[in-house]
């Protein structure tokens, strides 16, 4: 199994600015690569680490073990990172991370259905008592609906013809499995299409991925429940790794750091909103050019950092 490569690592250490005695979260802790890198960094400080995947859980325990006992993993989507940390006593935290990627490890277990490049069933949930799988969105999603999916989440503009091509394959027999799924996708792009760099598949997979685990809605009430933990001079940074997803980060954060709080079209549920400043306001950070050489995964990566006043 490949091993997952922390993306933008060496920038994520630098924003959290990370104080060896302070608390700090990681919201998705996956496969610890993250994790691993702040918590060798703590002393009498503590890391507290989400995922509700819990093959990840179980692969970050042990690699987080051989460095410190000072972690605790929670089994739980990062929304509720509020409730879970107050209920450990824990009412503000120095750092927060978000690396809305999916690791390396979830793509190369065949079994789980997130990759295009294997035979899996359908599946791609990130907690297995999800009820809603890719299967089920593939064989039961009306064409415009279909279509919304695939174009918003993935940003095919061929997503209307993949849609149509689904629906038209499914009234015959079910579509279950990755190949399956992949060969309807290849037959509906024009050859223009199939020629390009890049498997044809990848972006109907991602906005399956993103609509399967709700991860724009979640990632919303995510942003206000991890920005209302901040304490002063705490920051939230936030990798993201699609447009839609960049672009909710990008507003919200606007959305709490100047006067007109929903003019952007994100509406804070946090009171006191307005105490935190966007540090790289002007300039997302990106990975470096030999980084996306070395790191494939890390192409479209964006990193945003917010900082309690």
């Amino acid at each position: 199994m490949e091993e997952h490569v922390p993306v933008l690592l060496r920038e994520a250490l630098e924003n959290l600015a990370i104080k060896p005695d302070g608390i700090y979260v990681d919201l998705t802790v996956g496969r610890a690569g993250h994790s691993s890198a702040i918590l060798k960094q703590l002393t009498t400080g503590k890391l507290f680490g989400f995922d509700q995947d819990h093959t990840a859980l179980e692969a970050s325990k042990k690699r987080l073990a051989a460095i410190s006992s000072n972690f605790e993993l929670i089994d739980a989507n990062f929304a509720k990172v509020r409730s879970e940390l107050e209920a450990r006593g824990i009412h503000s935290v120095n750092g927060i991370l978000m690396d809305l990627g999916v690791s390396s490890p979830q793509f190369d277990e065949a079994d789980r259905g997130f990759s295009y490049r294997f035979e899996a069933p359908l599946d791609m949930r990130m907690d297995a008592d999800n009820p809603l799988t890719a299967a089920r969105v593939v064989n039961t999603y009306e064409l415009r609906e279909l279509t919304r999916v695939i174009r918003d989440y993935g940003d095919e503009k061929h997503a209307y013809e993949i849609a149509k091509a689904i629906v038209k394959t499914r009234s015959l027999t079910p579509i279950l499995t990755t190949k399956q799924l992949v060969d309807v996708i290849k037959k509906a792009l024009p050859l223009k299409e199939l020629s390009k760099k890049g498997h044809p598949a990848k972006q109907t997979f991602q906005a399956l991925r993103i609509e399967v685990n709700h991860e724009l809605e979640v990632l919303t009430v995510a942003l206000n429940e991890a920005s209302g933990m901040l304490a002063k001079g705490g920051r939230l940074v936030v990798i993201t790794f699609h447009s839609g997803e960049d672009r909710i980060v990008k507003n919200f954060f606007k959305s709490v750091s100047v006067v007109e709080g929903s003019r952007h079209g994100v509406v804070s549920l946090i009171p006191e909103s307005k105490d935190f400043t966007v540090l790289n306001n002007h300039k997302v950070i990106v990975p470096s050019e030999q980084e996306m050489l070395e790191n494939h995964r890390a192409q479209s990566a964006k990193m945003r950092v917010l900082e309690k006043k």
